[in-house]
């Protein structure tokens, strides 16, 4: 069975590292997983060149929105989001998921951020108004919070971010990006490239801002400022790696529908990192 990944840039992608090293743990050896530079302009015509040995596409920047009127399902998270990261192929049909949800949460957890320990009224500030910043949003959702605050680069952009609020019945403010925050947020949620989110890294560096945690959906360069800085303050940190991690989980299992092997995946997934710097 075939499987790939799409998207435009994708040749830095660590997505066929995390599902290969699955296929051999598991001696799925009838499996291959591939990296498909495609865009938005392209997306249509290779969905129809996906025939019945297609078990699935992931699918990253920018097609996560573009997919959705392509598909005959969408699960009712990936519709509420406007986002689906996920096509599985099934009964000739496209099915549309979205694991970066669940994927932000498991990561997460890891570092002890569940919706237990989160304080009531968590402040939550996200960074970004793209695809990811919607599923940023369903995972605070998951979480137990109700609103959020939004820094979008162009608020003019942010009209699909706004509509997944709505639709999951959350309450967004939108602020100034690089803006101070009256509050230090419990958990800052960073979604846009490493060097746009230098001004949050200066101001935690100078401490003149404390989150308790963050969620950096960044993973190539690793570390990035943003990071490091929250790190160096005391911050526990979920990082890139550790939401591609669980987001390429989520997507093995609906692809494969067996269990995903977690700490195989996890150790190709930094290796291939480690070789990278």
């Amino acid at each position: 069975m075939k499987a790939a990944v799409l998207g435009s840039p994708i040749a830095h992608s660590l997505s066929p590292v995390l599902h290969r090293a699955a296929y051999r743990a598991l001696d799925l050896s009838g499996w291959t997983y591939e990296v498909i530079e495609c865009d938005e302009a392209g997306l249509p015509s290779l969905l129809d060149g996906c025939g019945p040995d297609w078990a699935g596409l992931s699918l990253t920047m920018p097609l996560k929105r573009a997919v959705l009127p392509l598909l005959d399902r969408v699960e009712p998270l990936a519709a509420k989001i406007g986002a689906a990261n996920t096509v599985v192929f099934a009964g000739g049909q496209r099915h549309g998921h979205n694991t970066d949800v669940p994927g932000a949460i498991a990561a997460l957890a890891e570092q002890g951020v569940t919706g237990t320990l989160l304080p009531p009224g968590a402040e939550v500030l996200i960074l970004g108004a793209g695809a990811t910043a919607s599923s940023a949003l369903a995972a605070a959702q998951g979480l137990g919070v109700g609103q959020v605050s939004v820094a979008a680069r162009d608020p003019a952009h942010a009209s699909d971010l706004l509509a997944a609020a709505d639709r999951l019945g959350m309450k967004v403010t939108l602020t100034p990006f690089g803006a101070p925050m009256g509050h230090a947020p419990d958990l800052l949620i960073s979604t846009v490239p490493a060097t746009a989110a230098d001004p949050y890294a200066q101001r935690i560096a100078r401490r003149a801002l404390l989150p308790h945690c963050l969620l950096d959906a960044v993973y190539h360069p690793w570390p990035t400022p943003l990071a490091v800085a929250a790190r160096q303050a005391g911050a526990a940190v979920a990082d890139g790696f550790d939401l591609l991690l669980h987001q390429a989980v989520g997507q093995f299992e609906l692809m494969t529908g067996s269990p995903a092997p977690l700490e195989p995946m996890r150790a190709a997934g930094l290796a291939a990192i480690e070789s990278r710097r």
